[in-house]
């Protein structure tokens, strides 16, 4: 007994096969990708992923390759959005019987603009006569003939660029050094959006593309929505965003810090950041035990302990519930705490920015609480070590250390010259793979009180003894020690 004859089934839902088909079939008769899903009734991303070659790679690093449902169009058809040679033929016999151009274009449903254009470029110029063929075939020999891009048919440019991804450079910045590097080879100077293509799409360029090529980890860009308005919380209204002196917003003077959190797996663990408005310099506070208020408040005071009174001038931060203890930070160290409005993250452009560099050395869904704080300072001192464009390409070092008003003052100097170490990326990452979990303990077991003496803070009370034997290893929590930064603050 035979078995009946079964068609193959089509890959995904019935209708959407269906409109797959259509869309081939116009295609195949020379219409535009946009065109083609106006009329199967798709996006236009629904078509490109039917025509190209899809490559997704997830966050485990497995890759996947959807094959296309169409090849790309032959060069010799012509989309629809351009002039025929029936369309050039009836534009000479209108123009014969004295017709206008808007009547033409009525009559061809083309634009005015596009009518105009073909006569004035094709015309004789002696005769002012419009030749229909003379003009198809100047048509097609100005049309761009389909070629490999730049970064794949140059490997030496392609290596090179490979090279800066994998020390976790952007585009944009890869771009600019290729001026530097290539200054006489013009044809090597390329665009950031060129190379982005060549990342994200494979017959461009053929850059690998990995989770951690560029910093937001996604593999398409994605629109950005703002989120819903929130009514103020704990914040005064004294000390919103709007309220800062206006020295803030001019950048001109150093010491006016942004800061935020960004949290790990579960939003269970955090790192804070904060990063200079001027200097864009960086640094990371270590939240072992937590990320509540009392916990950031801590970290704060404790940073902003060692630094002088010139480049510590105010804190700019969103209105998350962790900085709901502002006041006690301001009481302590007479720093005063500015506000963002609700859901308005880009009144803090400059630590927005830095958030995203960060992720590519700490990936979201990362247990950020396994970090020493030695492995975070090592981080920043990458990070600050690293060209900025809005600093002419130097490091935030480099550039503060060469204005004139800070050179002179050897403690911001030595603030600054401290973020220079000679470290690849490679050794960080592997550094932070491997987290210490027993160390030496050098901090009490509780703190005395903090205030201001000689433009920095001092225990105005000795600290009680500490919980164990001096010299004797003290396991932190969880066995994730490593930090001697956590300071107890007592109102």
């Amino acid at each position: 007994m035979t078995k009946p004859f079964r068609r193959p089934k089509k890959r995904g839902p019935a209708p959407l096969a269906d409109k797959r088909d259509q869309y081939l079939r116009l295609m195949a008769q020379g219409m535009s990708n946009s065109a083609a899903c106006r009329e199967v009734g798709v996006n236009r991303k629904t078509g490109n992923r039917w025509r190209y070659e899809r490559k997704i790679v997830d966050r485990a690093g497995n890759v996947r390759i959807y094959a296309p449902i169409t090849e790309q169009p032959d060069d010799s058809t012509i989309s629809p959005r351009f002039l025929s040679e029936d369309e050039r033929i009836v534009i000479a016999d209108m123009l014969r019987a004295g017709a206008s151009l808007r009547a033409i274009s009525r009559g061809l449903k083309h634009s005015p603009a596009t009518i105009s254009r073909e006569v004035r470029r094709t015309r004789d110029e002696r005769t002012g006569t419009y030749h229909p063929f003379r003009a198809q075939r100047r048509a097609a020999v100005r049309r761009a003939r389909s070629k490999e891009g730049k970064v794949r048919r140059d490997p030496e440019l392609k290596t090179y660029i490979q090279q800066r991804l994998d020390q976790r450079w952007s585009p944009e910045r890869i771009s600019q050094d290729l001026r530097t590097a290539f200054p006489d080879e013009p044809d090597r100077h390329l665009a950031h959006e060129t190379i982005y293509q060549a990342i994200c799409l494979s017959y461009r360029g053929g850059l690998e593309r990995q989770p951690e090529t560029l910093r937001t980890g996604r593999q398409a860009r994605r629109r950005r929505r703002r989120g819903d308005e929130r009514a103020t919380r704990f914040i005064d209204p004294g000390k919103l965003i709007h309220q800062r002196p206006s020295d803030v917003d001019d950048r001109q003077v150093p010491g006016h810090w942004e800061g935020d959190l960004i949290v790990g797996q579960g939003t269970r663990s955090a790192i804070g950041t904060l990063v200079d408005r001027t200097t864009r310099y960086v640094m990371l506070l270590h939240l072992l035990d937590g990320k509540t208020s009392e916990h950031v408040r801590d970290a704060l005071i404790e940073t902003f302990a060692g630094l002088p009174r010139q480049i510590a001038r105010s804190l700019t931060w969103d209105q998350g519930s962790e900085m709901s203890r502002h006041d006690e930070f301001t009481a302590v160290t007479g720093i005063p705490v500015y506000f963002c409005e609700p859901a308005s993250p880009w009144q803090r452009g400059s630590n927005e920015n830095t958030n995203g560099l960060l992720r590519q050395y700490f990936p979201k869904g990362t247990d950020l609480s396994s970090f020493t704080a030695d492995q975070l300072d090592a981080v920043a001192a990458h990070l600050n070590s690293r060209p900025r464009k809005i600093l002419g390409w130097q490091t935030p070092p480099s550039s503060s250390l060469s204005s004139s008003q800070q050179s002179n003052d050897p403690v911001l100097r030595r603030s600054l010259e401290s973020a220079r170490l000679d470290l690849d990326p490679p050794e960080i990452i592997a550094d932070l793979g491997n987290p210490m979990s027993v160390r030496s303990c050098s901090h009490p077991a509780s703190h005395g009180r903090w205030r201001r003496q000689d433009e920095t803070l001092v225990l105005a009370d000795p600290p009680a003894e500490p919980a164990h034997p001096p010299g004797e290893s003290c396991v932190s929590r969880g066995d994730r020690s490593g930090s001697t930064r956590n300071v107890g603050w007592r109102p």
